[in-house]
């Protein structure tokens, strides 16, 4: 059973020193709206794996590859990436790492003219698109997803009436094709409330925001 180091949108000052290296974990999951240096040194200190999704407050990293030699380009142009070294961005994808099937899919509700944000419909069809990417890794597989990440929560559950802070409706559908048994999400702060965790059908939805540390079934069948 995977141990993993979820954060999101707060920095945790104790995590940000060598004290981290008390948290035994196999990956670090990251649901967007931290500085990315915060989150290389995480993965640098546990020397483990991070997977990662942007959130509302993010650089926009859409458009940017990897070549084979290493180097990056966006829109076939060499650029210098702005995201975190090292980490990988499962925002839009189905990602295998540290023995977990991740699906991720990163920014908020569009509430004005920054990046990272989506229409209910602009989101609708990123997350067909990952339903369809996970079904073709299960046809091939047999394996289902096991954590869905996400910045913003699904609409009614956990999020808030504010423009800025209201839930996407169509992960409802994700989580009901997918069936993974958690999806982590950041956006909300707590603001000193208690935040307790969530369940959609068979799957705990956790706020994340500062951080938790969660065991996580691995090997889940998806629909």
């Amino acid at each position: 059973m995977p141990k993993v180091l979820a954060v999101s949108d707060e920095v945790v000052e104790d995590l940000w020193t060598a004290r981290v290296r008390a948290h035994q974990v196999d990956l670090v999951l990251a649901a967007g709206d931290l500085p990315y240096d915060y989150l290389e040194f995480l993965a640098d200190a546990l020397d483990r794996p991070c997977v990662f999704v942007p959130g509302n407050h993010d650089a926009d990293l859409t458009g940017y590859r990897r070549s084979s030699a290493g180097l990056w380009t966006r829109d076939g142009l060499p650029a210098r990436y702005p995201g975190p070294t090292g980490a990988v961005n499962a925002d839009g994808r189905v990602v295998d790492v540290a023995g977990l099937r991740i699906a991720g899919l990163g920014g908020s509700i569009r509430y004005n003219t920054g990046p990272n944000q989506w229409t209910e419909r602009e989101m609708a069809r990123r997350a067909r698109r990952v339903r369809r990417r996970a079904g073709l890794r299960r046809l091939r597989d047999g394996r289902g997803v096991d954590v869905l990440l996400t910045h913003s929560p699904p609409r009614g559950c956990g999020d808030r009436e504010d423009p800025a802070h209201r839930g996407f409706s169509c992960l409802h559908r994700a989580v009901a094709a997918l069936r993974p048994g958690l999806l982590v999400h950041g956006h909300i702060h707590p603001h000193g409330e208690a935040v307790p965790d969530r369940t959609m059908g068979g799957t705990r939805v956790v706020n994340t925001v500062g951080y938790r540390i969660l065991d996580i079934p691995e090997g889940r069948h998806g629909a």
